[in-house]
């Protein structure tokens, strides 16, 4: 609970209370977001994972939806985490 300039118990707004569920267009590791053809762009460097091209770096084949990548896989550019990718197009 906050307390207001009033002294009373307020609940917490949506987003505090639950700060995981992050801002619109997180991915935040939900594959259940996410289709095979599903456009994620890293939220720090802006580097953009495209199934249809994979990630060379990575040597992820061509075809591999971003929910398929390995365990290990992070951004080739910065090396941000998975969760820190955002949806660009579903």
């Amino acid at each position: 609970m906050v307390m207001n300039s009033d002294s009373e118990n307020v609940p917490p707004a949506d987003d505090a209370a639950n700060p995981s569920k992050g801002f619109e267009g997180s991915y935040l590791g939900d594959a259940s977001q996410l289709s095979d053809a599903t456009i994620l762009e890293c939220k720090i460097c802006w580097y953009q994972y495209d199934p249809e091209l994979g990630d060379e770096v990575a040597q992820v084949a061509a075809g591999t939806p971003f929910s398929q990548l390995p365990a290990h896989w992070c951004c080739p550019q910065c090396e941000g985490d998975k969760d820190q990718f955002m949806i660009v197009s579903p």
